[in-house]
């Protein structure tokens, strides 16, 4: 798939969404159980366990809850076995609120997966591996450094946060620096920590991307492709103080990034597409809402339909018109001997039977010509007998005494008185 923002639709919004991995085979188990003591204890206002989908390719979980104010989410979670490693799963949750999303409400994380210490298995990036809203030291191989960076810039699930330690912290410097941020916004960070002597292999790999760490101090990584209106200086914080004090700058750093209008992350628009089309947790009044809308789609489409019909039909007509014209046209403008003799085309068998008719004519006319010239001067030719009793001629030459009687022995001899 295309990295490219034109690609992959704006994310809305009231959309939130994350992506991770939990490392055992009982990660639906795990959800099932939270999901159950939840809805017991009021939290969620209702769940459910869809069985109209393939679970040899994804889990999937459902659960509706109000949010402060009295706003409805819906989120839905899929698990899925981790390509290379079968035994894991990956998880991509995504919650759809009536409003704009609120950072402050509670995070969506936190209705499918349990938080208690020793629970949290899920809380691991998805293709890494790296703790979500912890410290993940940076390794000291370069071939694995390379790798790990380089995956951190170009991520839109997470929101990827490197710190450069002056110096080797103390126990208070060595907790995460995210860990103050709302967990709707820290269950989707990584904050990954370089150590003092590795600052000039860190900008090795991150100058490639237009980035940088600067000494003793914090970026938040761009992502690809970078949000508009990123800047590397604008979120870069030139001194960490790795004390155990909040640090202002850096989460403010990572609340403006949050904030940037960014294109839903790779995959995230097939998730949310799935998260309204297939969802089953409907009141009554969402299923007239949606009956209504599907009538109004088959309305539109047929209305669609019917002006394609009479826009062919038009168009069919408007052809045989010119077709017509054309014909009429192409007729009036040919040579004599090729104008057609009618308004429409004769067939082959036609113009045979007129060409037999005026062979047949010809014959005939011959033959009378010819009769004609054998017949001497002055003469008159004998007309056809029609018939026993037919009176001779009136010019015929009278009989003499002796004469033979006519050939056929009609006639009378002469008397013998």
């Amino acid at each position: 798939m295309s990295n490219s923002s034109a690609s992959r639709p704006a994310a809305p919004a009231t959309v939130w969404c994350a992506r991770g991995r939990h490392p055992g085979p009982a990660a639906a188990d795990t959800v099932r159980r939270h999901l159950e003591k939840l809805t017991a204890d009021g939290v969620l206002h209702s769940h459910a366990e869809p069985d109209d989908v393939d679970r040899s390719r994804e889990h999937v979980f459902e659960a509706r809850w109000l949010a402060p104010g009295e706003v409805t989410v819906r989120a839905r979670l899929a698990l899925s076995p981790l390509r290379g490693a079968p035994e894991e799963q990956q998880w991509v949750l995504v919650a759809e609120a009536e409003q704009p999303w609120d950072p402050r409400w509670p995070s969506p994380v936190t209705m499918f997966w349990p938080q208690e210490r020793g629970a949290d298995g899920w809380a691991h990036e998805a293709v890494t591996g790296l703790r979500l809203g912890d410290v993940n030291p940076l390794p000291e191989d370069d071939k694995e450094l390379r790798r790990v960076l380089r995956h951190a810039v170009r991520d839109t699930w997470c929101v990827h946060l490197v710190v450069h330690e002056a110096m080797t912290p103390d126990e208070r410097g060595r907790s995460a620096l995210v860990r103050l941020l709302p967990d709707g916004l820290r269950h989707r960070v990584v904050e990954h920590r370089a150590a003092p002597q590795r600052l000039r292999a860190v900008n090795w790999v991150l100058d490639d991307y237009g980035s940088r760490v600067p000494r003793g101090g914090a970026v938040v990584l761009p992502g690809a492709p970078a949000a508009p209106g990123y800047d590397a200086e604008r979120f870069s914080v030139r001194s960490v103080f790795l004390d155990g004090n909040e640090p202002v700058e850096v989460l403010d750093a990572v609340r403006r990034f949050d904030a940037l209008p960014r294109p839903l992350p790779e995959g995230g628009d097939q998730a949310l597409t799935a998260l309204r089309e297939q969802w089953h947790l409907m009141t009554l009044e969402e299923q007239l809402v949606h009956a209504r809308e599907l009538v109004a789609m088959y309305a539109e489409a047929l209305d669609a339909m019917t002006k394609s019909r009479d826009l062919y039909r038009d168009a069919a007509e408007r052809a045989n018109e010119a077709l017509a014209v054309y014909r009429e046209s192409a007729g009036e403008n040919a040579p004599p001997g090729r104008r057609p003799s009618g308004p429409s085309g004769r067939s082959p068998f036609q113009h045979l039977a007129r060409g037999l008719e005026r062979l047949k004519g010809s014959a005939l006319s011959r033959r009378a010509d010819a009769a004609t010239q054998t017949t001497p001067p002055g003469s008159t030719p004998l007309a056809a007998p029609t018939g026993q009793g037919a009176a001779a001629a009136p010019d015929a030459a009278p009989a003499r005494d002796g004469d033979a009687p006519p050939p056929d022995g009609t006639g009378e001899g002469p008397s013998q008185d």
